[in-house]
């Protein structure tokens, strides 16, 4: 009889191996996760991407690798690879934390690509946004600069269900570059209450002791 409490366990631990995986090897294609979703044939991945040629390859070469790589090292039986694009990327914060760390390697100045990224990411209909890239930015020390815009919960059940947060970490000329990425998706807090504003209450209770107009008096 199968440990329902362990297999799950073990379910868990596998797409967080593969995941962690996937983002050190793949951020540059904007990597956004995985679906793991085993059938008695073959075990399906479905890898989502902001460019997922990157993941491909030429002719379907990478793929092939990672097909190799599940089999050997995660013992995945027959794995079969989809990969696909991510819906409303500007709202996943690995696809805009890996956008801001090419743009670094580029040579783009931190804070234009900071402000690129937030401004795309509000202009998706994001609630908040919060970019902290942190290195050697401006001086020989170690420093951080910090941008935000909008509303971005930092503890509680809505950090949880409405925040989503990267990190990644791009090697540089001056050193090692930290980039953070806070994103608050479009969403109604679970606590939300609204007031309603007087002048509307008092319409509202007008209207409803007025009652409906009588026939005879209507032209």
């Amino acid at each position: 009889m199968v440990n329902i409490k362990r297999y799950f366990i073990e379910k868990g631990i596998l797409k967080t191996m593969i995941d962690e995986y996937l983002a050190a090897n793949f951020w540059r294609a904007g990597y956004a996760g995985i679906d793991i979703i085993k059938t008695p044939v073959d075990t399906r991945i479905i890898i989502y991407a902001d460019r997922p040629a990157f993941i491909i390859g030429r002719r379907g070469e990478t793929v092939r690798k990672l097909q190799r790589v599940f089999e050997r090292f995660f013992k995945i039986r027959n794995p079969q690879i989809t990969v696909t694009s991510i819906e409303n990327p500007e709202l996943n914060a690995r696809v805009m934390a890996s956008r801001i760390g090419v743009a670094l390697e580029r040579g783009i100045h931190f804070r234009r690509a900071a402000y690129i990224a937030l401004r795309r990411i509000m202009g998706a209909g994001a609630i908040g946004c919060e970019v902290i890239i942190s290195g050697k930015l401006r001086t020989e020390r170690a420093r951080y600069e910090k941008l935000s815009a909008g509303k971005i919960y930092k503890s509680g059940e809505q950090s949880l269900k409405l925040v989503d947060r990267a990190v990644i970490h791009v090697l540089l000329k001056p050193g090692v570059y930290g980039v953070q990425v806070l994103i608050t998706r479009p969403g109604m807090p679970a606590d939300y209450t609204e007031i309603t504003a007087p002048e509307k209450v008092m319409e509202t209770a007008t209207n409803s002791t007025q009652g409906p107009t009588p026939r005879g008096e209507m032209s």
